[in-house]
């Protein structure tokens, strides 16, 4: 199983990439032209969990789910994201339903926070 530590490190690393990628995704929405929609809501999504997956990292110790969250986070938006990106610069996805897999995956990690939530802290 990976470290607190360790997962803490991916946390941050994915954040900042997602955030990185949602502000050049938001751009290429804007000036892109196309299916300018497909950019717009892959940015939207980036941007909505780069800071979930800051929080995450930073609580890491506190919140037994963080781990499990983070990761289907992670999962999630590379799916959901990069089957949007796909469509958009190749206009082919990545596989069938990989946005519904990915959605599904976010909305799962969302409900992993909410379920540590309820959960007692470590001791």
């Amino acid at each position: 199983m990976i470290s607190n530590t360790r997962a803490a490190a991916l946390f941050f690393v994915f954040a900042g990439l997602f955030g990185a990628a949602g502000v050049a995704l938001a751009a290429l929405a804007a000036h892109g032209g196309g299916e300018a929609a497909l950019a717009a809501s892959a940015s939207a999504m980036c941007l909505a969990h780069a800071p979930a997956l800051l929080g995450l990292a930073i609580g890491i110790k506190e919140i037994r789910t963080a781990r499990l969250a983070g990761f289907l986070i992670i999962v999630g938006t590379l799916l959901f994201a990069g089957d949007l990106v796909m469509l958009r610069l190749a206009g082919i996805g990545l596989f069938p339903f990989a946005a519904p897999t990915g959605g599904w995956a976010m909305m799962l990690g969302w409900l992993a926070i909410a379920a540590g939530g309820l959960m007692r802290t470590k001791p």
